[in-house]
């Protein structure tokens, strides 16, 4: 990611802005970072699991949203926008193009944001008390990380491959299996990765 602003913008001005941007950016003490696209297998695993738990959550007042729509982590003065998050507060409702009280947040790992997912903004979103799990998939492998937040807001992490046939996210009461989170993933190859030649 990379600063697109020379000076601090308060949160009004940043959702202002963004408003009409035709690039997504995301917020983070004032500067903004525009987002680069995904990947094939990004996209896909992002997608599966979104409809993976769509149809679980069906008609139980939770909402799944895509990468489309911000979450305000209001603690850290922040907005970023998730790869796959579900809200269960009926509060998010009173805000169309942010959410502030999610249950689950994933992020599919890409080389470039990987050590961000981690780091900076693993910690950002633990300031948010409604959250019980932060999810990391891998996209060179099948692997799925599941931070959980425990008594006392202790963070336990459960890591899970296709040796274990499915994986978990106990905050929802769901269970998934890897052949359909990674359903239709092509993987990518050193010379993928590296860069695509345009004809």
């Amino acid at each position: 990611m990379i600063a697109s602003s020379d000076f601090p913008l308060t949160p009004e001005e940043y959702l202002r802005l963004e408003s009409t941007s035709e690039i997504k950016h995301e917020y983070l003490h004032g500067d903004v970072y525009a987002m680069t696209g995904a990947s094939d297998s990004h996209v896909t695993i992002a997608l599966n699991l979104a409809m993976m738990l769509r149809n679980h959550l069906r008609g139980g007042g939770c909402r799944v949203y895509l990468s489309d729509m911000k979450l305000r982590v209001a603690q850290r003065h922040s907005f970023f926008y998730p790869d796959v998050f579900v809200t269960c507060e009926p509060r998010d409702s009173q805000t169309p193009h942010y959410k502030r009280f999610p249950t689950l947040i994933v992020e599919v790992l890409s080389p470039s944001t990987e050590a961000f997912d981690r780091g900076e903004k693993f910690a950002a979103y633990q300031s948010l008390d409604s959250l019980q799990d932060y999810v990391l998939i891998n996209t060179d492998k099948q692997r799925v990380e599941t931070f959980r937040r425990g008594n006392g807001g202790v963070w336990t992490l459960q890591s899970y491959t296709p040796v274990d046939g499915m994986f978990e996210l106990k905050s929802l009461q769901f269970q998934g299996s890897f052949e359909a989170l990674y359903e239709d993933v092509v993987w990518e190859t050193e010379t993928t990765r590296s860069g695509e030649s345009l004809d």
